[in-house]
């Protein structure tokens, strides 16, 4: 079977890019539509993008014409790396056309019929879309770059103990703030203590993850989370102190046990982009570290180490994500993948058999 064409709208800025390194390789996808704004739109791909990544932009890609972000396009499968003013309006009208919207804005992340998506945490959250009444095509959701990498943390925990209360101090890296960014004086010999809207996300959209789908609506995890966010001079790689209360007491060895041996629905399909551990347990003192560690997994793991017992909750940790590749990009197309493998976007079928198709 041939690939399935996709687009990537937004194809230009920061997470676009990535979604345009990890499609043009992809062993189910192919780039068939890159949209961008009025400005860029009518130019090759290739002389309308600043490309800031370190593989190089694909020269088949290059020149690509850029499009409008309208329908028609020439493609059901659309990931969205649109902000969020152009997402609220764009999104809803591709849906409406025929197109499934997997997308990385938070327009509809919060809405009661949009499933927000961590393959791993809440497969089962596909169900939502039996309630969707988009037109022909739905929206599926990816959460904020920052909650991804604490659910993954959460997810094997809340399973085994239950989860009471979590506390959270985010350092977050730059390129979550998008091109160009945070401006260089601001960044440099710095901490910035806010990050507009980052820490109700992480707040509301933990409990949606974690919460159940009674097949009529959903009802939010029963967890207390407090956030604080912060930007960091980091490039890529989000850090997050945690803290926690489990509603049932557990050693230190079965917290490290339920969280390094945790595996999900994607491991168990072999998704193309699926690690093989999306936890990994560092037991070195000084790890995780953004430089370091970000890039397990292929840059879709989490990182938890210096676990140990809290003199407040019972325990703490840190967890490392790649805030763009986990938390962006690559976390969105995992959710098609696993949209496409449990048959939920008729008309679209990956063009293997499913357990022909191995993670790392």
């Amino acid at each position: 079977m041939a690939k399935i064409p996709v687009a990537v709208l937004g194809a230009t800025g920061s997470v676009g890019q990535r979604f345009v390194s990890l499609l043009a390789e992809h062993p189910w996808f192919e780039i068939a539509a890159l949209t961008a704004s009025e400005r860029s739109a009518g130019k090759p791909y290739g002389e309308a993008v600043r490309w800031m990544l370190e593989a190089p932009l694909p020269p088949e890609v290059a020149e690509m014409e850029v499009l409008p972000t309208a329908p028609p396009l020439p493609c059901r499968l659309v990931f969205s790396a649109l902000d969020a003013r152009a997402a609220d309006t764009a999104e809803g009208e591709l849906a409406a056309t025929g197109c499934f919207v997997v997308s990385n804005a938070r327009s509809h992340r919060m809405d009661p019929d949009v499933p927000l998506l961590v393959p791993e945490v809440n497969p089962d959250h596909l169900e939502m879309l039996q309630i969707q009444d988009r037109g022909e095509g739905a929206i599926l959701t990816n959460p904020n770059c920052s909650t991804i990498g604490l659910v993954l943390a959460l997810k094997p925990l809340a399973d085994a103990f239950g989860l009471d209360k979590v506390h959270v101090v985010t350092l977050q890296a730059l390129s979550g703030a998008g091109v160009p960014g945070v401006p260089s004086l601001s960044a440099l010999d710095n901490v910035v203590p806010y990050i507009s809207g980052e820490e109700d996300k992480m707040e509301s959209e933990t409990r949606k993850i974690l919460g159940h789908w009674n097949g009529r609506e959903m009802e939010p995890a029963d967890v207390r989370v407090s956030a604080h966010c912060n930007r960091v001079a980091v490039i890529d790689g989000h850090t997050e102190c945690v803290s926690l209360s489990l509603r049932r007491k557990a050693g230190l060895d079965e917290v490290r046990e339920a969280l390094a041996g945790f595996r999900g629905l994607p491991q168990e399909l072999a998704l193309p982009s699926a690690p093989s551990r999306p936890v990994e347990v560092t037991d070195q003192i000084d790890r995780p570290q953004p430089r370091l560690d970000r890039g397990r997994g292929r840059g879709m793991a989490v990182t938890v180490g210096r676990l140990r017992p809290c003199n407040l909750f019972d325990y703490k940790f840190v967890a490392l994500s790649h805030n763009t590749l986990r938390g962006a990009a690559g976390g969105s197309i995992l959710v098609a993948e696993l949209a496409i493998a449990r048959g939920v976007l008729p008309g679209l079928k990956a063009p293997v058999k499913i357990a022909d198709s191995f993670a790392d």
